[in-house]
């Protein structure tokens, strides 16, 4: 009984890796969208003065666009493999046995 090896060449990856890419582009509106969510520029009135501006963060909603954002970069290094790995071909060369 013969077994065969899985080979690295798989010209499926590439679709894994389009798929991965475009997960990439859907967490970076994510990203954003919690990062707006987590800066807050408030404006108090000041009485004869100009108003007090205060900008006030969110640690939940930046650890979560920072959390997403981390999420995209793995899978970016991942699409880039599975591009490596579905576009290139290389055969393995027979060893030719040495003259002497």
């Amino acid at each position: 009984m013969t077994t065969v090896e899985p080979a690295l060449h798989q010209p499926k990856r590439t679709l894994i890796a389009g798929a991965e890419v475009i997960v990439v582009v859907l967490l970076g509106f994510a990203v954003v969208w919690c990062w707006q969510r987590g800066v807050r520029h408030l404006s108090f009135p000041v009485a004869d003065h100009a108003p007090l501006e205060s900008t006030r963060y969110l640690g939940n909603w930046i650890g979560a666009a920072i959390a997403l954002s981390t999420v995209a970069g793995v899978l970016v290094l991942d699409a880039v493999r599975q591009t490596v790995l579905g576009v290139r071909t290389r055969g393995r060369r027979k060893a030719e046995p040495a003259d002497m």
